[in-house]
């Protein structure tokens, strides 16, 4: 009986751990963003800020862990403060807007570890427009190793309080990898151009693959490389909240036992809607 026993928590152990490692996987070649409790919310309000992975913005929750928390914080305007909340918890944060105005949160992991099989991880690089990489991978002698890789994610989300000013403005808040919109995308609607600035450690990131997906219509994705100076601008075609990520690897740091360091940024909003004009008759 007790061999018996040992046995079966062995097996459920190896199946706990293959779920885990496939979990693992799945998390790092989906995206993930922040979710806020509203993107509206008025002076004083309190928002729970969501950690979601998935894809088409369709993602799982990621709870409060302090251990894997690089940054997180919020910008209203005067300076960052740090996001609270429950280890543990889902939202991962809260924050109270102070006063009306663009308020920017942002969130920024520790590393993680992975391993990922030469076609998962080929596959993964072809999505996310790293060419260079794919093609160093695929050369002979390579097409066969495990990847092993650290993969950093950085998220931000742009809210809106009360009427938007034009001096509210989109700013850095020292992620490694950071999407800034250059045009608050609460004073523009559907239809308009709206630019951003991809920057990896504060200097532009040229020729990165950028990616805008629309919650409600996630299949039709907008893409486009950032030019020399960082930057990249999409027509958003309808209102509602967007998505804009993009990804950024580099050979890991001696010593880290891995060979890639990857880092994911994401940016969300909530483009408005078109204005409707109505000719007098």
């Amino acid at each position: 009986m007790s061999g018996l026993l040992k046995s079966k928590r062995w097996r459920c152990a190896v199946v706990v751990a293959v779920c885990l490692a496939a979990t693992a996987v799945r998390g790092a070649a989906h995206d993930f963003w922040i979710s806020p409790s509203a993107f509206h919310p008025k002076p004083g309000a309190l928002v729970g800020l969501r950690l979601l992975v998935g894809q088409d913005m369709i993602g799982d929750p990621v709870p409060r862990e302090p251990e894997s928390i690089e940054r997180f914080v919020v910008s209203q305007g005067t300076g960052q403060k740090p996001v609270p909340g429950r280890d543990g918890g889902d939202p991962a944060g809260i924050v109270r807007v102070d006063a009306p105005g663009l308020i920017i949160a942002g969130y920024q992991s520790r590393p993680r570890a992975i391993e990922l099989p030469p076609d998962k991880f080929a596959q993964y690089l072809g999505e996310e427009g790293l060419d260079e990489i794919r093609t160093f991978v695929s050369n002979p002698g390579r097409q066969t190793r495990t990847a092993h890789e650290l993969f950093v994610r950085c998220a931000k989300t742009l809210l809106s309080s009360g009427a938007s000013s034009p001096s509210d403005r989109d700013g850095l808040l020292g992620l490694s990898l950071e999407l800034v919109a250059e045009r608050n995308p609460y004073l523009a609607q559907a239809g308009d151009r709206v630019p951003f600035r991809l920057t990896y450690e504060g200097k532009p990131r040229a020729g990165a693959l950028v990616i805008a997906v629309s919650e409600r219509d996630p299949a039709k994705r907008l893409s486009a490389r950032t030019d020399s100076d960082g930057r990249v601008a999409f027509t958003l075609p309808n209102g509602g909240a967007w998505l804009i990520k993009a990804v950024h690897m580099i050979p890991a740091t001696p010593g880290t036992n891995a060979d890639w360091q990857s880092f994911w940024a994401s940016s969300t909003f909530d483009l408005p809607e078109a204005h409707a004009y109505h000719s007098a008759r």
